[in-house]
């Protein structure tokens, strides 16, 4: 099942007054990124964030609304988007439509870090990353801009770091069955499986054949859609942003291994790795989806919020984890 079937936020418009706004931003090919923004009306404080959200792949902006809209609460300011190819940023058809995780980062979540820039002057920028959108925090050209970063379940699918219990399964779902579907459909037909929302073919390429290092990923004839592979190196090492990432247990895909093989890349930023345990706020299982849950409101989420208003990891859980990565 799906984690906008288990959670499904509808929009209210201009009911609410804490209701988001449509957002289009157009990337730098032209291509239109569409989302929603959580603002203050009138002039904001100097001081006041604003916080980009970067989904998991394939996950709809509109899972992460009631977290977004808590965070608004908290007094930030909020942008949430969909990746190209996914929810609001979809295209009349998949079939044909070739677009990777390289394009989300460079393209898309670079297009509206930019956006954020112009339309909230002075303000701090913070990104919160839910799984493939923390990785994607390094390849956009200007995360010089964010001031701090969180992520949660934040890698890029290299599937030896799935969870040694699930691995087999997971590699059979992931990187054989999702491709072969692909081949047939010319993208991944996720929603109707109400395994994720419906997939570029490139995404599925990426996550298939993701290898230790993500930039070994494109070999062969796919090297020819991202020739400046170390430039793409290279600016996860230009952001300086403090980072905590906070893995849970029970997390299949954002194990300790595949959180630390992805910080490994950011040697400039100070980074805090933070493992929750379920039994930490009393609960058998929270998983990789079930941090945007608002189940969590008063458990998960102010580990976000202290981390976005303050720059501290929390303590409020004596059986968490915390394990300090020190910039080179």
């Amino acid at each position: 099942m799906s984690p906008q079937s288990r959670e499904d936020l509808q929009l209210k418009g201009g009911q609410d007054p804490a209701a988001p706004q449509p957002l289009v931003v157009a990337a730098a090919d032209g291509y239109s990124i569409k989302g929603f923004t959580w603002r203050l009306s009138g002039e904001a404080p100097a001081d006041r964030p604003v916080v980009i959200i970067n989904p998991a792949t394939s996950v709809r902006c509109r899972y992460y609304s009631r977290f977004a809209a808590f965070v608004f609460a908290q007094g930030m300011d909020v942008i949430t988007y969909d990746y190209r190819g996914i929810g609001e940023s979809r295209p009349a058809t998949l079939r044909g439509f070739d677009t990777g995780w390289i394009d989300w980062g460079e393209l898309d979540f670079e297009a509206v870090l930019r956006h954020a820039e112009g339309e909230f002057p002075s303000q701090p920028i913070h990104v919160v990353g839910h799984s493939i959108g923390g990785f994607l925090i390094g390849l956009a050209k200007s995360n010089r801009l964010i001031r701090r970063a969180f992520t949660i379940g934040a890698q890029y699918a290299y599937w030896p770091d799935y969870a040694p219990a699930r691995r087999l399964r997971m590699v059979a779902k992931w990187h054989i069955a999702m491709p072969a579907l692909t081949l047939v459909f010319g993208y991944f037909p996720g929603k109707r499986l109400g395994w994720l929302e419906d997939t570029p073919k490139g995404v599925v390429r990426d996550w298939a054949l993701s290898r230790s290092r993500f930039e070994d990923t494109w070999r062969g004839s796919s090297a020819r859609r991202y020739p400046a592979k170390q430039e793409l190196v290279q600016r996860f090492a230009a952001l300086t942003a403090p980072m905590l990432s906070v893995s849970v247990s029970d997390d299949e895909f954002g194990t300790i291994p595949a959180s630390q093989r992805l910080l490994s890349y950011f040697i400039r930023s100070p980074r805090t790795l933070l493992e929750i345990r379920p039994e930490s706020i009393g609960e058998r299982a929270i998983g990789h989806f079930g941090f945007f849950n608002s189940r969590y409101e008063k458990t998960l989420w102010p580990i976000a919020i202290e981390w976005l208003k303050y720059g501290t990891p929390s303590a409020t859980h004596s059986s968490m984890v915390k394990l300090r990565l020190d910039a080179t």
